[in-house]
């Protein structure tokens, strides 16, 4: 959270990681961390250049995630633009798969946190993604990797079994010609306490309170007419799904499942899922000025209008560069 959100700017580099300067300032970005794990750029054709902005090339926020390579170059004739598009540092570990070592049916793991990070890891880019020698103090015993995961699902079910997250950032050390991705385990910040984001400062927060949902879902399954495997599954007044009806009158609003090939046991397993997308719920997204928030921290907002508070981590993160401005979209875990 060090740096205003404002003065964030990106830099380009060779595949090679040697820095060739700033992004041209009239480029585009829109870059997400959390969900597609990926950026696009927008720059003019004229601005364009294969050797800082070709296939391989990275771009970066130092001392940052934000960051990626590019892998996907889309030429716009019509607008007189080129897209730029690939996968960010954290999308990048989602295309590497742990399998359990051969004869075995896990690949079981002990040591230090970052020390497990690094086993993890390993080899797998090329010496682009190094881990700090920074001791946690935390001691992992016998992790057992779930088989053939992302290696980015097994370092997040790791970190966060120990109420860690993973901490990454492009580094571009001073008297060196080449960059590198910087990821470690680090606490879990909570911000809580020590700021509520209202609508009365420059994190603004937009809270949806939804009470238009579904209450009651008919699921209906296997067989015909009078057989046919019918369960009615309610919302109850604490928000959890039972098979007792709850609101009546103007208040019920029921809808229809249909899941023909399924029995009564899995409708109500496949009913109960669909009923908790349907119910009423919460929701809260931020938009920040000039604080950095990361993955993981736990931030708290209030509205007055819909008398809502939420306590939630940050589970995804939008950036924004567009017409010279930065703005930094933020994701609340679930549906509140």
């Amino acid at each position: 959270m060090e740096e205003p959100v404002n003065q964030l700017r990106f830099l380009v580099s060779k595949p090679s990681g040697e820095e060739q300067g700033n992004l041209p300032n009239s480029a585009d970005v829109d870059l997400d961390i959390g969900d597609s794990n990926d950026f696009e750029t927008t720059v003019s054709a004229s601005e364009w250049d294969s050797g800082s902005l070709g296939y391989g090339c990275r771009l970066f926020i130092p001392d940052t995630e934000y960051g990626g390579i590019i892998q996907d170059i889309e030429s716009v004739t019509a607008t007189g633009n080129v897209i730029l598009r690939g996968d960010t540092w954290r999308g990048m570990l989602a295309y590497r798969i742990i399998e359990p070592p051969s004869g075995q049916d896990h690949l079981v793991l002990s040591g230090e946190l970052n020390t497990v990070i690094r086993e993890l890891i390993g080899d797998r880019f090329g010496g682009l993604f190094y881990v700090p020698e920074i001791n946690t103090g935390i001691t992992v015993s016998d992790w057992q990797v779930d088989r053939y995961v992302t290696l980015y699902d097994a370092l997040m079910k790791l970190v966060g079994a120990y109420g860690y997250r993973l901490n990454i950032s492009y580094i571009q050390p001073e008297g060196l010609e080449y960059g590198y991705v910087s990821i470690q385990a680090v606490p879990i910040e909570d911000y809580s306490e020590q700021q509520e984001y209202s609508m009365e400062g420059n994190i603004h927060v937009d809270i949806r309170d939804c009470r238009n949902g579904v209450n009651h879902l008919v699921c209906a399954g296997e067989g015909e007419n009078q057989q046919r495997a019918v369960v009615h599954l309610y919302v109850q007044e604490d928000g959890s799904i039972g098979e007792t009806q709850r609101y009546f009158g103007q208040d019920e609003k029921a809808e229809a499942y249909i899941y023909t090939s399924a029995d009564a046991t899995q409708l109500k397993e496949d009913g109960t899922k669909r009923l908790k997308d349907l119910m009423n719920y919460k929701k809260c997204e931020m938009t920040v000025e000039d604080v950095d928030l990361e993955l993981g921290d736990i931030v708290s907002g209030y509205d007055e209008i819909t008398d809502t508070q939420v306590k939630k981590p940050v589970i995804r993160k939008i950036l924004k560069v567009q017409d010279g401005n930065v703005s930094i979209d933020y994701k609340l875990e679930g549906k509140n």
